[in-house]
């Protein structure tokens, strides 16, 4: 049984943002959110610009490495919304001094990589939390419940839809973006959060397929591609994805196909019930109207919920509902996705036993 620090009952749960470009906006609003019990004590950034904008939202002290952040602030828990590829060395660090880490999606681009942050916080006795707030998405959480009920009864097909667009100019704002070492592509990086589904929703994936192509943007990694899935229940299923819609963001979709029920969640960010029917009737079903809301951003409103759980684990109220062995689930589904496009062929679950 791992051991971790004391909660924290007497004071605000203190938090450090690492990385203040695109995301590190919904976390600083989540911190905000949540100013009752939970506070900011730290910004950091290497890039001057964004590192004065952060200082200057929040008024929270900045710092120009994480190196510094650690010796010059007390944080709970250390947030990483950096690229990608700098996850798992920056959470070793963090790890190493004793502080709990959340970082943002995808855990790291490399397998071993992740399988070593979960192994470094192991040791240190600190907690690995990886930010998957589309499962706190209202009409994701309906849908969860009607899975574990087992309204559908069999599932048969299940089918994701990403349609998105970052133009050119997304890609060339950074030198890191459209990489492999540091970002990955359309699948690792713009729809992590719908390849987490397959697993949270349907259970474990037996085997994928996939294609993936760069059709448009001038990157190393793919805009666009194609996963086949069987789950070991027998379900089959598919995830199209796509960074090229035109002229904008159109659709974060899934539905989900069994024997007794039908269900389609779309809009712009699963954020829309669109179909829901079932052969038996449930009080939930009256919930569904209430569960779809507006957005017009594809993260959805799934951050500040995120934090209040993991606000409640620091206080020792309750269990993470996305800790690192957690992330290595979606992490190896994309790893996976990555083998059977570059090998053309069918790759089993799980990598390794």
């Amino acid at each position: 049984m791992r051991q971790y620090p004391a909660p924290v009952r007497d004071r605000k749960i203190s938090f450090a943002i690492v990385g203040c470009g695109r995301i590190a906006a919904n976390h600083m609003g989540a911190i905000e959110e949540h100013a009752e019990r939970a506070k900011l004590v730290g910004v950091c950034d290497i890039d001057s610009t964004a590192l004065g904008k952060a200082v200057a939202r929040t008024g929270a002290p900045g710092f120009t490495g994480l190196e510094q952040l650690l010796a010059g602030s007390q944080p709970d828990c250390v947030v990483l919304s950096t690229p990608s590829g700098l996850h798992a060395e920056q959470a070793i660090l963090c790890a190493e001094a004793k502080r709990n880490v959340m970082t943002e999606k995808p855990m790291a681009t490399r397998w071993h990589d992740g399988k070593q942050m979960v192994a470094a916080c192991d040791a240190a006795g600190v907690r690995l939390f990886v930010v998957k707030q589309n499962r706190r998405n209202s009409t994701l959480q309906l849908v969860k419940r009607a899975l574990d009920a087992g309204r559908f009864g069999r599932i048969f097909l299940v089918s994701v839809n990403v349609f998105w667009t970052r133009p050119q100019e997304y890609y060339d704002s950074a030198a890191w973006r459209g990489t492999w070492e540091f970002d990955g592509g359309a699948f690792m990086n713009q729809a992590s959060h719908y390849v987490d589904l397959l697993d949270w929703l349907i259970g474990p994936v037996e085997s994928v397929q996939a294609y993936t192509a760069t059709l448009a943007r001038r990157i190393e990694v793919e805009d666009t591609g194609v996963l086949s899935l069987r789950w070991r229940s027998g379900a089959l299923g598919s995830m199209c994805v796509t960074m090229l819609t035109y002229p904008k963001n159109l659709e974060g979709s899934i539905t989900i196909m069994g024997e007794r029920g039908t269900v389609r969640v779309g809009g712009l960010a699963v954020n829309r019930i669109q179909h829901w029917e079932f052969a038996e009737a449930d009080a939930d079903d009256a919930l569904v109207e209430k569960a779809s809301y507006e957005t017009t951003s594809v993260y959805g409103l799934g951050h500040p919920l995120y934090y209040d759980n993991v606000i409640q684990v620091l206080r020792g109220e309750a269990q993470p509902e996305t800790d690192g062995r957690e992330g290595l689930k979606s992490l190896e589904l994309l790893i996976a996705t990555y083998l059977a496009a570059r090998d053309g062929r069918r790759v089993p679950l799980p990598l390794e036993y």
